[in-house]
């Protein structure tokens, strides 16, 4: 999945052509709502911010088990988020569910 804003160059015949490829699938805001991309666009800020400025990588591989690692162990399972009611999205979505399985 590949998700971008909605510049000419990302609605082009030949960017998408890339994309398909690749075999990822294009996902993009709807026209003329900027707030669409406000999640993911928060998400990488916070990834940048809290693991990717701070490192130099060898390699892509390093980066890439480092990033992973990051989302699965600490983002989704630790890190407290305020909009979440300070829960991390792990403990969020198993509240979600059991006031669902309750209801």
């Amino acid at each position: 999945m590949w998700h971008s804003d909605r510049g000419s160059q990302y609605c082009s015949h030949e960017y998408q052509a890339l994309l398909a490829s690749y075999e990822m699938r294009c996902s993009m805001s709807r026209k003329g709502n900027c707030y669409d991309n406000a999640p993911v666009e928060s998400f990488f800020g916070t990834l940048k911010t809290e693991l990717v400025y701070h490192r130099r990588y060898e390699t892509r591989e390093e980066d890439a088990r480092e990033i992973a690692e990051y989302i699965d162990l600490f983002y989704n399972r630790q890190r407290r988020q305020a909009r979440l009611g300070y829960l991390s999205p792990a403990a969020y979505t198993q509240l979600f569910t059991r006031q669902q399985r309750a209801a």
